[in-house]
């Protein structure tokens, strides 16, 4: 009876352990595996579920063919109100096969929320600050790119159909999942007179003949049909309106740029999640994630526009340091890569005064498989001498590290067009996407990024530190503003732009007669204001401290209050 009874209790633990995982995802999530659409959502219910004090999530709007894109909140209520915070914006996969972007996006929610009140600089970003987090812009993208077959790089754009070969027809001919893996990856066919054979040391490999030399393949491209009869491949796929060139700021059409689309925001899933940031003023730092590169990219992303030195200064106090973060990174403003048009960073800073940075994520450098240190690589001994040598280094990462997960061996297929060809290379897992065994450490990283910048947003603290009796119900006060953080309170552009209601310090409860900036305080210097005393309008730039003076006439108590729309509201009184 014993062994009976152990034994039904082992099965009956076998069969809760089933049901405990079996299409459900549990807090703390898991970053050994990458989560489709579906799973994402999941897992955003799975946050809001086990931490309802701390998180709203909503839909923030719809894609093209109908699917919701939902948004994580996650602030302290105890604290204050999410838009009485300084607001930390942050999403990914806005290109659809850019998945590892997601999983940034849920590490960082998932690293908030788990080590709140036990980590104390995660406690101060939850307490301080409210976090709006999009895990997938392109949800279309994203469930395709799981679901159906995919090179490492298509399903990339929202799916607005084009007709990119100019037959009338749209999206008619893209790849086709012959043998139907899930994976689109390379064909090659037999052919004397090719200009391509294979390579002596690893057959896998295709590497192009001298000249004069007998070839023994042509490589066809990747796997798929002449759909619609025009004697090519794959030449009108899914698409394309790029949904990083269709943004409200520096605009241009698709014959400037290559997937603008036909106006600013006419992706329909863009739009809302523009409109989601603008209903959340109190942004004042935004990331978008994407792969891939490894760099941290700000705006402007074109030479044509200028920003203040001293944003580039509060960009720095973020880019200098995710550097250090994430080695191997580089950090420079976007047109340093390529100028673009319509990105989303230049919205963010243009139209909304908020600090915006692209996280292009993975180096494919990392996948190594050498015999050489990084001493012998510094010194160039490890140095690769052909791109065929280092394909021979990802086929042995491939075979060892991931134990063949990434490349599919050739296999012979009858093609209804070309006959007998042969099938096989690269996986769309691979190539743009990190291995999940070297996942974990790719978004902590990142999302460690994101935390300091959490931690860097203005912290004011305003003082009344010198107060004098004048004459009769006259005295003269001085007040002390500072920020003790590297982030400004507001940025330059948006203040010499008046792009929305500049951060002010206020005086209530008495008469100013007059009040003004403190510009040397050794010699008692005062730019006074014409108009309006008790009202001042002021940016406070990171780790500043600005002083102002004031004539005050009255008696009881006067308040001196901060006010921004991005930096908390702090304010002190004094009673005379």
């Amino acid at each position: 009876m014993k062994r009976i009874f152990i034994s039904l209790l082992l099965i009956l633990y076998v069969i809760s352990g089933i049901s405990a995982t079996n299409g459900k995802i549990e807090v703390p999530l898991r970053f050994d595996r990458y989560y489709n659409l579906a799973e994402v959502e999941e897992a955003l219910r799975a946050l809001h579920s086990a931490f309802p004090e701390f998180t709203n999530l909503e839909v923030a709007g719809k894609s093209e063919e109908g699917r919701e894109i939902y948004a994580l909140t996650i602030n302290n209520p105890k604290t204050g109100g999410e838009l009485e915070k300084p607001g930390v914006y942050v999403d990914g996969n806005i290109h659809g096969n850019e998945i590892q972007a997601g999983e940034v996006c849920l590490y960082y929610a998932n690293m908030l929320l788990t080590k709140y009140g036990e980590n104390e600089k995660i406690t101060s970003a939850v307490d301080n600050n409210a976090h709006y987090i999009i895990p997938v812009v392109n949800v279309d993208g994203r469930y395709h790119f799981f679901e159906g077959g995919n090179t490492p790089s298509t399903n990339r754009s929202i799916r607005v159909p084009r007709d990119d070969d100019g037959d009338g027809l749209f999206d008619e001919d893209g790849s086709d999942d012959l043998d139907g893996d899930g994976n689109i990856v390379q064909m090659r066919i037999k052919d004397p007179f090719g200009q391509y054979k294979e390579d002596p040391e690893d057959p896998r490999l295709l590497v192009r003949v001298k000249p004069g030399e007998k070839g023994d393949y042509t490589l066809l491209g990747y796997e798929g049909i002449d759909n619609d009869g025009d004697g090519k491949l794959n030449e009108d796929a899914e698409g394309y309106l790029d949904p990083n060139r269709n943004w409200g700021s520096n605009w241009k059409p698709p014959y400037v740029q290559n997937g603008a689309g036909n106006f600013p925001l006419s992706g329909v899933g863009l739009k809302s999640i523009a409109e989601y940031i603008a209903a959340r003023p109190n942004i004042i730092i935004g990331y978008a994630f994407h792969n891939y590169g490894g760099m941290w990219l700000r705006a402007p992303a074109d030479k044509s526009a200028r920003i203040p030195d001293s944003d580039i200064a509060a960009f720095d106090v973020v880019g200098n340091e995710a550097v250090k973060i994430t080695p191997g990174y580089v950090y420079h403003a976007s047109y340093d890569l390529y100028p673009t048009y319509g990105d989303f960073t230049t919205h963010l800073y243009f139209i909304h005064g908020i600090l915006g940075f692209v996280g292009e994520l993975f180096m494919r450098d990392q996948e190594t498989f050498s015999n050489k240190n990084e001493k012998q690589i510094a010194e160039g001994a490890g140095s690769r001498s052909s791109a065929t040598e280092r394909n021979r280094e990802l086929l042995g990462f491939n075979d060892y590290l991931t134990q063949g997960e990434l490349y599919n061996e050739w296999e012979k297929f009858d093609h209804p067009q070309f006959g007998e060809v042969e099938i096989g290379g690269w996986v769309k897992m691979s190539s743009r996407l990190p291995h999940p065994f070297m996942l974990h450490d790719l978004v902590h990283r990142n999302a460690s990024v994101v935390l300091h910048s959490a931690n860097s947003t203005p912290k004011i603290k305003i003082e009344a530190y010198d107060v004098q009796k004048l004459d009769g119900n006259l005295h003269r006060v001085k007040v002390r503003l500072q920020n003790k953080n590297g982030l400004p309170s507001m940025t330059a552009d948006a203040f010499d732009r008046k792009l929305y209601r500049q951060d002010l310090l206020r005086v209530t409860g008495a008469k100013v007669i007059a009040g003004g900036k403190i510009t040397d305080k050794h010699f008692e210097k005062v730019t006074y204001k014409e108009h309006k005393p008790e009202v001042q309008f002021l940016a406070l730039p990171g780790y500043a401290v600005e002083e102002y003076q004031f004539l005050v006439e009255g008696k009881g108590e006067v308040t001196f209050s901060f006010e921004s729309q991005k930096a908390k509201n702090v304010k002190t009184s004094i009673k005379l």
